[in-house]
């Protein structure tokens, strides 16, 4: 019987995402732009049927989002 304590460190949330109008970034593989107007910005890009979304920034940190487009496995 072992007597090892195991401790668990909670994974860092990833950073929040860019406040920049026009910035690019990835979410589940597809590309949103911030649009920003007085008072208001939001992510726009599209569904995975092709229709317009908006996303809040809190909506994209929670989905996960990056920089760069996730690569593909090669076959």
């Amino acid at each position: 019987m072992s007597t090892e304590t195991v401790t668990t460190v909670p994974a860092p949330s990833p950073a929040s995402p860019p406040t920049v109008p026009c910035t690019v970034v990835w979410c589940t593989g597809r590309p949103y732009v911030l649009e920003s107007s007085p008072g208001r910005s939001r992510w726009m890009g599209t569904d995975d049927r092709g229709r317009p979304e908006a996303l809040s920034s809190a909506e994209l940190q929670r989905r996960g989002w990056s920089y760069r487009r996730a690569g593909r496995a090669r076959a």
